[in-house]
Order: structure tokens, then C-alpha cells, then sequence
């Protein structure tokens, strides 16, 4: 017969750890009615559960130095409007809807009030540019573009865009979302996605081309 011991010894040893036990076990919308009830403690459940998520989108659409500020804007936005929560769709999908349009917010504010300043482009990436650029194949451009200089090219090329431009091309063109996809986490219409992506990316050559005119020039 097991002793008094070990059975209190696998019991939780108090009631909050009974109820985050319990929390680990329920699914996202489970968790969500809780909080709506007045569980509020249930949301650090779901903020531990995807944080990692937020954090990983967060990173790639703003500035390093800002990640940690816009992904807490996230959770904040996220617990304010948990009530706006259908259930039509997964939990972590609304929540990804909140910090795209977080990130594009971010850039709206940004460009409006210029706390974020353009980036110069560095020498060195003038001449990455030009070396790419003006070669016969695009497999050079697909080959270099993970090196240091091509990072800097394109956060200077981003930088030189509109919020919408930057946040369409980043979303379809470098994470490789299609624009049904994109659409959704924006909520803009496909129409409007398929037309920015194709003008932002136009745009993106006509900076980039512009650079090895310039250097060109006499």
C-alpha cells in the first residue's frame, strides 16, 4: 500500500500549480473561454505556448532593436480584443493576423513620424549591387543573396518604400506567402495584394538598377 508520503508527494502543491497543470492540457479555445470568464492568469498559458511564433514573425518584418516592443504590442492587442476571437479559425492564425498588422503598424507609424531613419548604403553594398546586377545570370543574384552586403542592399531597398509596399513584398516575395495567404493576414483583397506586390517589386529593380546607373554615370 503506498504511504501518506508518497501520495501527497504527487499531488500539486498548491492551486496555482493545479490550475496551470490543468492549463497545459487545454487547447487554445479552451483557453481563450477561460480568459473571457475571468481566468485571466489562463493567458500566459497561450502567450508561453506561442511566443516563439509571434517573435519569429516579428523579427522578420521590423528592426532587431524594436522585435522585443512590437511583439509585446502583440499580446497586449491580442488580450484587449480576445473577445473578437471567432473560433472559425486556429488561434495561432488570428494571432498571426494581429502581428502582421502589428508589424505593418509599425512601419504606418514609422515613416509618418521618421523616429526609424532610412539606412545609407554603404560602399561596399553600391558595388555588391553592381557586381550582381549587370552579369548575364540570376543565378549569381540567387547565390549571393544570403552574404552581408546583399542584407544591407535590401533593408536600404526596403527602407526607400511605402509601409504597404514593404509589408506586401516582405510578406510575398521574401517569406513566400501567396497572395491569398497574404490577403488574409493584411485583410486586404487579393486584387490589392497581387497589384502591390507586382508594383513593389518593380519598384525594389528600379532602386537596385538605379544604384549601378549612378555609379556608372561620369
Amino acid at each position: 500500500m503506498m504511504s501518506d508520503v508518497a501520495l501527497e508527494s504527487r499531488q500539486p502543491r498548491s492551486r496555482e500549480e493545479a490550475a496551470w497543470s490543468e492549463d497545459q492540457a487545454r487547447t487554445d479555445t479552451e483557453l481563450v473561454r477561460l480568459v473571457l470568464d475571468g481566468r485571466t492568469d489562463a493567458f500566459e498559458t497561450l502567450v508561453a505556448r506561442h511566443r516563439a511564433q509571434v517573435f519569429k514573425i516579428v523579427h522578420r518584418h521590423v528592426p532587431r532593436e524594436q522585435v522585443e516592443e512590437v511583439a509585446q504590442d502583440v499580446f497586449v492587442r491580442a488580450f484587449t480584443s480576445l473577445g473578437t476571437f471567432s473560433e472559425q479559425a486556429p488561434f495561432h492564425h488570428w494571432l498571426s493576423v494581429l502581428a502582421v498588422r502589428s508589424c505593418y503598424g509599425f512601419w504606418r507609424e514609422a515613416y509618418r513620424s521618421r523616429e526609424v531613419p532610412m539606412s545609407a548604403l554603404s560602399e561596399e553594398g553600391q558595388t555588391w549591387v553592381e557586381h550582381v546586377l549587370t552579369t548575364q545570370a540570376d543565378q549569381t543574384f540567387h547565390e549571393q543573396a544570403a552574404t552581408k552586403e546583399a542584407r544591407a542592399v535590401l533593408q536600404w531597398a526596403l527602407d526607400q518604400l511605402s509601409p504597404e509596399n514593404r509589408t506586401v513584398l516582405t510578406l510575398v516575395h521574401l517569406d513566400g506567402l501567396s497572395v491569398r495567404e497574404a490577403a488574409a493576414l493584411l485583410g486586404w483583397s487579393q486584387i490589392n495584394v497581387k497589384v502591390r506586390a507586382h508594383r513593389a517589386r518593380k519598384r525594389l529593380r528600379q532602386l537596385l538598377f538605379g544604384l549601378v546607373d549612378k555609379r556608372g554615370a561620369p
